[in-house]
């Protein structure tokens, strides 16, 4: 069975839950300190599971959050957040610039806003005006970072890398 990454888990999420060795081995990955970034439709396939149309798929629960969608979109436009809890990717008190679209709904979050590393200045994020889920050398987000205006992101993820 082929591996879908970099795509939406919302349109992947039947063979997505029947990719059990994919799932278990990212879940293995995060857990032995690999270091992983994700991004939106990243951060949904770390989640304990997504429902979609009445059923629930299970994701590769790094995290113990489970999603849904939403018809509407529940976070759009230009995102701001600032880096306030230690991280493997940023240094504290980093402004990063991006977007969000994501129509994407946390149902359930077993989590706490000291779980969550990125306060929100402009954006929706996560949760509670925060973003960046964490755990670990795991560092997962729902803001589209925009890399070029960002040179703190290739060098945390290439420090994260050299670490490990």
């Amino acid at each position: 069975m082929p591996v879908y990454w970099g795509r939406f888990p919302e349109t992947s999420a039947r063979q997505l839950a029947d990719n059990v060795s994919f799932r278990d081995s990212v879940r293995q990955a995060a857990d032995e300190g690999l270091p992983i970034y994700a991004e939106c439709g990243g951060l949904i396939f770390l989640g304990r599971s997504i429902i979609l149309e009445g059923k629930e798929y299970p994701l590769a629960g790094v995290f113990p959050v489970t999603f849904s969608m939403s018809t509407k979109p529940q976070g759009h436009g230009y995102s701001a957040f600032i880096v306030d809890q230690e991280n493997p990717f940023y240094p504290l008190g980093t402004q990063i610039k991006g977007h969000e679209f994501r129509y994407s709904v946390v149902e359930s979050w077993d989590g706490g806003p000291e779980d969550l590393a990125l306060q929100m200045e402009r954006g929706t994020g996560f949760q509670g005006k925060r973003d960046g889920l964490l755990k670990k050398n795991v560092l997962a987000l729902y803001t589209h970072v925009l890399a070029p205006g960002s040179p703190e992101w290739a060098a945390g993820l290439l420090r994260a890398a050299r670490e490990r």
